[in-house]
């Protein structure tokens, strides 16, 4: 196949262009006010800003619910880290290439004694009341350790925040009742409120 060269216009070194016309902008007349914008936007602009702080490594908080996540809290001890292992293998599957620390995100809260498992956003809602766990969403809200914090001083992430993955709820209440970590979380809760996270 062959190819003819594109044609090419001669343009004078001297020619000249005409004058560049003034722009015009036509006023809609239209004034928006503070009630007009949407409500949720500066919610928003603030989950931008804590998540960006959390992907360069520092401590942020965040609203529970929404779209991002809810939080299941348990105790922490030998139970509930046999359940956090148990829930390796169930997110692992058959995926033998898979991680093996395959859990969801979990972060262990040593000097409160419970472990805070990340779920899908609106978990609370459907969350039945549980002996050995307690869920919340929405209106609290929750401190997150920087993401590369894995382990004590402080709430570290037993297991890695991820991307691609939140801690199923049906197979954790499963695990929750097979373990039965203790003591129950509902009588510690006033004092799991300041949590490393803010609840």
């Amino acid at each position: 196949m062959t190819r003819s060269p594109l044609a090419q216009r001669t343009v004078t070194p001297d020619r000249k262009l005409p004058a560049a016309q003034a722009a015009k902008f036509d006023p809609v007349g239209v004034t928006l006010t503070p009630e007009d914008v949407a409500p949720d936007m500066g919610d928003l602009a603030t989950r931008v800003r804590n998540i960006l702080d959390f992907q360069r490594g520092r401590l942020v908080q965040l609203p529970l619910g929404g779209n991002l996540f809810d939080v299941v809290i348990t105790a922490s001890g030998p139970a509930a880290l046999e359940a956090v292992r148990s829930m390796d293998l169930v997110q692992r599957g058959t995926d033998v290439e898979g991680p093996v620390d395959a859990c969801g995100p979990v972060i262990e809260d040593p000097e409160r004694g419970c472990l805070i498992w990340l779920v899908p956003p609106g978990t609370s809602q459907r969350w039945e009341p549980h002996r050995f766990g307690v869920c919340l969403g929405r209106p609290h809200q929750i401190v997150l350790p920087a993401m590369k914090h894995s382990e004590p001083p402080g709430a570290y992430w037993l297991r890695p925040c991820r991307g691609d993955r939140l801690v199923p709820p049906i197979p954790l209440r499963e695990l929750l009742s097979n373990h039965q970590p203790g003591p129950i979380p509902h009588e510690a809760l006033p004092e799991v409120a300041v949590l490393g996270a803010a609840f």
